[in-house]
């Protein structure tokens, strides 16, 4: 066993055009308190194992480039 960061990493810009629940823009009105990215602080990672970026990618592909990842890396067959 043992413990893999993976880091995903959206702008943030991106992560408000996929909200279909409109949090991002509650968050922006002052009606969602403590939202991170927004109100709260965002941290990256420091060292991740694995780093996805998801611009341009659909969730299929960064799904397959995490278990190729998680493959090379020894921890799944």
């Amino acid at each position: 066993g043992g413990f893999v960061e993976v880091y995903v990493s959206t702008p943030i810009e991106v992560c408000e055009q996929r909200d279909r629940k409109g949090l991002y823009a509650k968050a922006r009105a002052g009606i969602l308190k403590e939202f991170t990215g927004i109100s709260d602080p965002y941290e990256v990672p420091e060292n991740p194992e694995v780093v996805i970026d998801t611009q341009g990618i659909s969730p299929d592909q960064a799904a397959h480039r995490i278990l190729v990842k998680l493959e090379s890396m020894g921890f799944i067959r």
